[in-house]
């Protein structure tokens, strides 16, 4: 795995200065360091070298090893888009994003493991975003494990735009708002809600379009907590259509939370553009919001 940078900026900095300036954490330095290969203009480095103006950096790491091997899924992916470093997939509802203790074979990162089977005999998959088993949409995947590391601080300090397109009961009074209440583990079950003691969490929402037992919302989260959309609207007494542990309403055949992952936006670290993306509606979200329009 391999990455390459070219030194834009009018002044000499040493190679781990370079580095650091382009988000390589101090672990993956020393893997780096000690495993792997540093150059500047094709020729080896040491950390302490200067980079100069125009001079192209090169960073490389020897093939990864996974210590809990993945079983490959060979259920084709819904991709939307692909390149060297990145995967963006769109996921059905009904799949665990990453293996656990009750399913290790059939999840997201499985079929993602087989696809990379496809180009790399020992490829591990690296989950950048995840969803929950029932909720749709955009999930962004890395290639390795370097990719994975150069993009960790954009999710840490919340730099991701994340948009759900969610329906939600009852009639939102406001077109906009913000929900600002924290949340934390209720029981030892998976339930979470608003707590006193919980995790700050922020919720940024928009009506698109009522009906008359029902909202089509945008959302936009700023935080990232577990189930934050769904507890923060089951909070405010509109729990989503479908939503089954936080008593959203069971109707118009919708069989699990109206709530799809639409949008996602973020700064690739490695070409430095900003990129969008967006999962069209499943068909189950697109039948659900025409049965509304009839009521």
């Amino acid at each position: 795995m391999q990455v390459t940078w070219k030194n834009e900026h009018n002044e000499n900095i040493t190679l781990k200065q370079f580095l650091r300036r382009h988000h390589v954490s101090q672990r993956m330095f020393k893997q780096l360091k000690y495993h792997g290969q540093l150059l500047i203009n094709k020729q080896p480095a040491l950390p302490a070298d200067v980079v100069t103006q125009a001079d192209q950096v090169t960073i490389t790491l020897p093939d990864e090893s996974e210590q809990q091997p993945l079983v490959a899924d060979p259920t084709p992916l819904s991709l939307l888009y692909e390149d060297d470093y990145w995967l963006v997939v769109n996921k059905p509802a009904g799949i665990s994003s990453v293996p656990g203790p009750s399913n290790r074979t059939t999840t997201l990162a499985n079929r993602i493991k087989a696809h990379l089977q496809q180009e790399q005999a020992h490829a591990v998959a690296h989950l950048v975003t995840r969803l929950d088993y029932d909720t749709s949409g955009i999930v962004l995947a890395a290639k390795n494990r370097l990719a994975h590391s150069l993009i960790q601080p954009q999710i840490e300090h919340h730099l991701f735009d994340k948009e759900y397109l969610a329906v939600v009961s009852g009639q939102l009074t406001d077109d906009t708002g913000l929900i600002d209440a924290p949340i934390g583990r209720l029981d030892d079950g998976p339930r979470r809600g608003v707590t006193a003691n919980g995790q700050s969490a922020q919720t940024k929402y928009q009506v698109l379009q009522r009906f008359a037992q029902a909202t089509l919302v945008k959302v936009q989260l700023i935080t990232g907590r577990t189930h934050q959309i769904r507890v923060h609207f089951a909070y405010l007494g509109h729990p989503l259509l479908g939503d089954q542990l936080y008593g959203g309403p069971l109707q118009l055949g919708i069989k699990r939370q109206a709530l799809h992952a639409w949008q996602l936006t973020f700064t690739d670290p490695i070409t430095l553009v900003k990129r969008t993306f967006e999962a069209p509606l499943p068909t189950d979200m697109q039948t659900l919001l025409m049965q509304l329009k009839k009521q």
